[in-house]
């Protein structure tokens, strides 16, 4: 793709993901798009046909580098807690960096479950290799037996929720301070690794 094509590209869909996250992904129009991405609705239509392909394209730029650096972590041979540190470590900068992202698949589950799922399968991910490290910690007795599906959802959970519900916690606990808000954010990563290894010690 052309410098030129790729940065309209860009630009479309930084639109996007504001006009969404304005109207939800029901009440936004591809017109409304086009404007705010300073474009005509015709050439916003050379490169996208519809929404879902934009959603599509916004979802696979965020997960693109995610996934294989996570499958990375997993796959390696260091330890089960530094695996889950680094797993909230880069969970939590994408959620950051794609703020947008948590309210696009709450909406996707309920819109489209089946395309999520396979979209996300489709970047590769093995919540597998996980499992295995988790259930070889616990044959070892270095960590208090549990079920591993629970503690992957538990860090999957403390990661998203804060950015999936921005808009009620900052109100309500920050006085709508996004300075401050940021700065919880970014202690979070230490705050959730910390909360899930002290879980799965042993007493």
């Amino acid at each position: 793709m052309a410098t030129a094509d790729k940065n309209t590209e860009k630009i479309i869909l930084e639109a996007a993901k504001i006009v969404f996250l304005e109207k939800g992904f029901d009440g936004s129009r591809m017109q409304e798009i086009a404007d705010k991405a300073g474009i005509n609705k015709a050439l916003l239509h050379y490169y996208f046909r519809s929404k879902e392909k934009m959603f599509d394209a916004i979802f696979q730029e965020a997960f693109q580098q995610f996934i294989p650096h996570v499958a990375e972590i997993m796959s390696s041979d260091k330890s089960l807690l530094k695996k889950i540190e680094l797993f909230v470590e880069t969970y939590i900068t994408m959620l950051s960096e794609h703020p947008h992202l948590p309210i696009f698949i709450l909406h996707e589950i309920n819109r489209r479950p089946e395309q999520l799922v396979n979209t996300i399968k489709n970047f590769g991910i093995q919540p597998e290799l996980l499992i295995e490290s988790i259930q070889k910690e616990i044959k070892k007795g270095a960590i208090r037996k549990i079920d591993p599906r629970q503690l992957i959802v538990n860090m999957i959970g403390l990661c998203i929720f804060p950015f999936a519900a921005r808009p009620i916690i900052q109100r309500i606990i920050f006085e709508n301070d996004d300075i401050q808000f940021d700065k919880f954010l970014k202690a979070r990563k230490k705050e959730v690794t910390d909360f899930i290894i002290n879980s799965i010690r042993l007493p």
